[in-house]
């Protein structure tokens, strides 16, 4: 069996990534494909009964299923920042949209940035990476790569060194689309002619679809596909919604019009794509099954459905259950395109290039979120308002902890503490903090060690 062996020699401002062994051949193009707001639940392969996602089924049945994939954040701006970046939420400082909490202020126990003007200036929070910051886009233009960013960005003002970078696919200025029934239609057709511009690689195409998004919005005619098929039977297990599946659908069609590119221009056994989602979505928390959605520590908000997909290096019809996260894309990047790693920042990841080939060789680790901001619910709460029985938010203040099996959430307002065995129980029916003190005890002290200043910065009002 072949051994991955990573040297890092510190050089300047960047850190030396060699792949020494392993895989053969020439620096893999790599396509990243991100939906917003898109559940675990949504895509059929993981149970969706109503929606359809054909492509993202073929390239998970030509490819991996990383069953255990997580976001860096229960919501976008985080999860874009992690990935960018390749640091946790409390390096960069990225907790939220709009950088305050959402809700009403009187039913917060804790002092935070909110929406109603009570500052919680104790603790920085931020809505751009910094400019200093070295994103996955210039640790790649070092290697020779064309970089592009397509989509919805979510980082602030500067590009991060992204050669094209563009809203929609085609408007070099940049804007917001949140809505758009063509949007997913002009990304697409941005990311073919990027691909085709730059067939003799390698590049680097992160593909930020704005689907599925509220507002949601989508083409007339495939909504009445929907309805119709919603109207052909009365035993569906819930009410689903046509437009989100016409979205769905939007996103879903444009990750086939990719892969037929990459397959016709002869690119595909060179060609690394992953397609992912952001966090987990605002329509299926009451759906299931997963507990939680966006904004949530809960699976449901942090749990995306994730495949991989690279003939010859992948193989085909596998699963790994073993979790990654948002911030492990830089170096696993960098490790793929033989490059190097900022030295001026922290990266926080792992490569998990072992596993693109079945090699469960990582090294032992525990992966963690911040979050600690209020979000209200929006009619769909799962964590009632301290002291009361009445359910009202999404999200509250809260740290958290995954170590294999083991996930462990740590609530800022009673400083109490919810454990699961997310592999045994990823529905997190069963809570087991007292039935395992020991292990409780074990993640809780790993998680004070790994973030001692922020546990104290909380107010109480």
């Amino acid at each position: 069996m072949k051994k991955w062996i990573v040297l890092v020699v510190f050089t300047g401002l960047f850190s030396s990534v060699v792949l020494a062994d392993g895989l053969s051949g020439s620096r893999p193009n790599i396509i990243f494909i991100l939906a917003d707001d898109l559940g675990w639940a949504d895509t059929s392969h993981n149970g969706a009964e109503f929606y359809e996602t054909p492509n993202f089924d073929q390239l998970t049945q030509d490819g991996m299923a990383f069953t255990r994939a997580y976001s860096g954040g229960p919501n976008c701006a985080p999860t874009r920042a992690c990935l960018i970046s390749g640091m946790y939420t409390p390096r960069h400082k990225i907790w939220t949209p709009g950088m305050k909490s959402k809700g009403s202020y009187k039913n917060m126990k804790l002092l935070v940035p909110n929406r109603e003007g009570q500052q919680g200036d104790w603790f920085e929070s931020k809505d751009s990476l910094d400019p200093s910051v070295v994103s996955i886009a210039e640790v790649l233009n070092q290697q020779g790569y064309k970089t592009a960013m397509m989509g919805k960005w979510h980082c602030g003002d500067d590009e991060q060194g992204f050669d094209v970078f563009s809203g929609d696919g085609t408007d070099k200025k940049y804007k917001k689309h949140y809505g758009s029934p063509t949007v997913a239609d002009s990304l697409t057709e941005g990311a073919v002619k990027f691909i085709s511009e730059n067939k003799d690689g390698p590049f680097f195409l992160y593909l930020a679809h704005w689907d599925v998004h509220a507002p949601h919005r989508a083409n007339k005619a495939v909504i009445e596909k929907y309805e119709a098929k919603l109207k052909a039977r009365d035993d569906w297990s819930e009410k689903w919604r046509p437009t989100y599946a016409a979205m769905i659908e939007a996103f879903d069609t444009s990750i086939g019009k990719v892969r037929d590119t990459v397959n016709e221009l002869g690119l595909a056994e060179n060609t690394l794509i992953i397609v992912t989602s952001d966090n987990g979505s605002i329509c299926q928390i009451k759906g299931g099954p997963l507990r939680g959605g966006k904004g949530s520590l809960f699976e449901g908000g942090v749990r995306v459905a994730t495949s991989m997909s690279w003939p010859g290096v992948i193989p085909a019809g596998t699963e790994c259950n073993i979790p990654i996260t948002s911030v492990d894309m830089m170096p696993t990047f960098a490790q793929l395109a033989g490059g190097e790693l900022p030295a001026t920042q922290p990266v926080d990841g792992q490569s998990f290039v072992p596993l693109l080939k079945g090699e469960k060789a990582l090294e032992d680790r525990s992966i963690f979120w911040h979050y600690p901001m209020y979000l209200d619910s929006k009619g769909k709460a799962v964590i009632p308002i301290h002291g009361t029985n009445r359910m009202y938010w999404r999200g509250v203040p809260a740290t958290m902890i995954v170590t294999g099996d083991w996930k462990l959430i740590y609530y800022y307002e009673d400083q109490s503490v919810k454990l699961f065995n997310v592999q045994a129980d990823p529905y997190e029916a069963s809570e087991l903090s007292s039935r395992h003190p020991e292990k409780t005890q074990q993640m809780l002290k790993e998680l004070k060690e790994w973030l001692p200043q922020q546990m104290r910065l909380f107010r109480i009002k």
